[in-house]
């Protein structure tokens, strides 16, 4: 078994998700840390918050694998007051490296967009929103499940998937059948207009806003918001991908997934 650096890791996982797939806007990529550090213990999650540092301390992870970027903004100060700059130094002090596949995660054939057109039902899809010159990879996916289903029945079968109480549903006709179905990780209600010109009858995304639900409203397709937290499934997914490079390679690495629950939302 070999000892592996941070950037052995990262070499692996940008092949399989490229960096040059993000989007301009987002901060794929190393967050904090020393990739020429030997790691040992991975950790995957989709937030890296206080509470998940604190379960990653606790369990001697040396390298955390998020799908969210711990610092889309500038730190102006290093206060430590401000839990977020707390945080930070709490990776600094227990030599903790930070690295986040957001975007290019979401794009990437077999990734985050693929597993959850998978875990909803949908065999087989294609880019809803396509790579120039890469018609095989992009953003969301777009399928037909396997038979008609009715929305409300969808919407419903949603909230066992997505582990959640209830889902923010879109529509004018919570009894009409559904076939072709639509779906977009994070936050993607600006797709909606594109989805219906692909022949959606519902689109399963997040973060849709409430003037922007008027307009879907309007173009006669529904929409299907069962949060951001959506995403977690890239805690499995991840922890799997990364442990069988680990067996192929013959890596000393443990993987692990965090078992915290990052969504801000509760329901009352």
């Amino acid at each position: 078994m070999t000892v592996i650096r941070g950037y052995e890791l990262v070499k692996r996982i940008e092949e399989f998700a490229p960096l040059t797939l993000a989007e301009s806007w987002d901060h794929s990529g190393l967050q904090i840390g020393d990739l020429k550090k030997p790691i040992h213990k991975v950790m995957t999650t989709l937030d890296v918050r206080p509470e998940v540092v604190q379960e990653a301390i606790a369990q001697g992870v040396d390298f955390i694998l998020a799908h969210h970027p711990i610092m889309f903004k500038p730190a102006y100060d290093l206060d430590l007051a401000n839990p977020q700059n707390r945080m930070y130094a709490d990776l600094l002090r227990h030599n903790i490296t930070v690295y986040a596949a957001h975007t290019n995660l979401d794009k990437v054939s077999d990734g985050m967009n693929d597993w959850l057109a998978q875990i909803i039902g949908l065999p087989d899809t294609t880019p809803l929103i396509p790579e120039p010159n890469q018609p095989e990879i992009g953003l969301g996916r777009i399928g037909n499940l396997p038979a008609p289903t009715l929305l409300k029945d969808f919407a419903n079968r949603l909230c066992q998937t997505f582990k959640v109480e209830h889902v923010r549903l879109i529509t004018t006709d919570t009894d009409q059948f559904i076939k072709r179905v639509a779906i977009v990780g994070g936050s993607g209600s600006e797709f909606y207009a594109e989805a219906k010109a692909q022949g959606a009858d519902v689109l399963v995304t997040a973060d849709v806003s409430y003037h922007v639900a008027h307009d879907i409203l309007s173009s006669g397709i529904s929409v299907i918001d069962p949060g951001h937290h959506m995403e977690f499934w890239m805690k499995t997914a991840m922890q799997q991908f990364i442990k069988d490079w680990s067996n192929d390679a013959e890596w000393e690495l443990d993987v692990v997934q965090s078992n915290i629950n990052t969504d801000p939302f509760r329901f009352v």
